[in-house]
């Protein structure tokens, strides 16, 4: 441990078990001296086990529909007020498609889910920053993550609407990005991160086979999500005050690949 977020606070979205991401994150925060909250919407609370986590990391949880400005002001007031203080950092790791879970393709979705997928997914990147921004919540050289994928770039087709929603987050990165940092001295990026068995993850069709693709294609092999929380514990730390508007892949080198020698000997 080396005392990387001593003396800062935080608000961790989107935490369910221990292979989430978040969870992970939360408890490397803790490790590395961060005071935060845990929140995430009701339903996924009585999902999940948020309360171990909690407990493991001294956090209150504070349940947030984060599709609701009305809860996520909320949210940003009680953490406030329950840390002491303006926020530091800020993890946005929240996804879900309905279509996906329906068995709706691509080609034939309900329209009526892709909206609900869209605005869990995407859209409430927008609604948080936009409170954390009205309420002038966030303290200066604060920064704020969400967690993507890069089937936002590359077609992944079993990774169906949720492929759009992950380019609209990665876009609202930027673009709030930009006024956050202009005014606020806030920075704002996004970590694309290789496939990670958590439960979002493997409610996708074909997981396995594109996480087992993706290995023999990264020169690293696909990182972990611990790896992923390490990675997201640098981007909160000052180590890292002058990145923004990045859309940074943590992936074993998995997106500069054509090729790999390994999976080249599938096929000759």
């Amino acid at each position: 441990m080396h005392n990387l977020l001593k003396g800062k606070k935080g608000i961790i979205f989107g935490a369910l078990n221990e292979h989430s991401i978040a969870w992970k994150t939360a408890e490397r925060a803790h490790e590395e001296g961060a005071v935060f909250v845990l929140t995430n919407a009701p339903a996924a609370i009585r999902m999940g086990n948020l309360e171990v986590l909690a407990k493991k990391t001294n956090a209150q949880i504070i349940p947030a529909d984060a599709t609701s400005v009305e809860d996520l002001e909320h949210l940003v007031e009680k953490s406030m007020e329950i840390l002491g203080g303006k926020i530091d950092f800020v993890l946005h790791s929240i996804g879900m498609s309905v279509n996906v879970r329906k068995g709706k393709s691509y080609t034939d979705p309900s329209y009526d889910f892709t909206t609900k997928g869209w605005d869990v997914s995407a859209l409430s990147f927008h609604k948080t920053m936009h409170v954390l921004y009205q309420k002038k919540a966030m303290n200066e050289w604060g920064s704020i993550v969400a967690l993507t994928y890069m089937a936002a770039q590359r077609v992944f087709p079993d990774y169906n609407d949720m492929a759009d929603n992950k380019a609209y987050l990665e876009s609202i990165a930027r673009s709030f990005g930009y006024f956050f940092g202009r005014d606020h001295k806030v920075r704002v990026n996004t970590i694309s991160q290789s496939p990670t068995p958590t439960k979002a993850g493997t409610g996708v069709k074909g997981f396995d086979g594109f996480s087992a693709y993706a290995e023999k294609m990264s020169p690293l092999g696909n990182a972990t999500a611990l790896e992923c929380a390490d990675y997201t514990i640098s981007m909160f730390s000052d180590l890292t005050k002058k990145v923004t508007l990045q859309n940074l892949f943590h992936d074993g080198g998995f997106s500069n690949m054509g090729v790999s020698d390994a999976v080249m000997e599938k096929f000759e």
